[in-house]
């Protein structure tokens, strides 16, 4: 990982709800909202964002944390602005602050872990895996 990532640097992704985002409540009775696994894979992605520009090559990053607590519904085509801040550092592992917000509200807040870790190393342990009966 390359030197320079700073507590409170920011990654940010912004979308528009679909209905492949949706989970559909009281069979039709609602309309369909933003389902949480689906936010949280994009506050995911906000993290990767901020983390992105400090890998090198042959570098990735895995998620080994969440903790989100989703506050508000946002309905299909509202549009959604997730937010991770950097708020802890220890060598490989990168701790955000997530937030979440749509046009009226904030929808999310939580908190994540990230590793970063040497794709060919990580490659090697999964085909060690995939190798072995069970």
């Amino acid at each position: 990982m390359r030197s320079g990532l700073k507590i409170g640097a920011t990654g940010e992704l912004k979308f528009t709800v679909e209905p492949a985002h949706a989970i559909d409540l009281a069979a039709g009775a609602m309309p369909l909202i933003l389902s949480t696994p689906w936010l949280i894979w994009f506050l995911e992605h906000a993290a990767r964002a901020a983390l992105g520009p400090f890998l090198e090559g042959g570098e990735t990053s895995v998620g080994s944390h969440v903790d989100v607590d989703h506050l508000a519904a946002t309905p299909v085509g509202g549009s959604v602005t997730c937010v991770a801040r950097v708020a802890h550092l220890d060598g490989r592992q990168v701790s955000f602050q997530l937030e979440a917000f749509d046009e009226h509200e904030r929808i999310a807040r939580g908190f994540h872990r990230r590793h970063v870790v040497r794709v060919d190393r990580m490659r090697s342990r999964i085909e060690a895996k995939v190798r072995q009966p069970t």
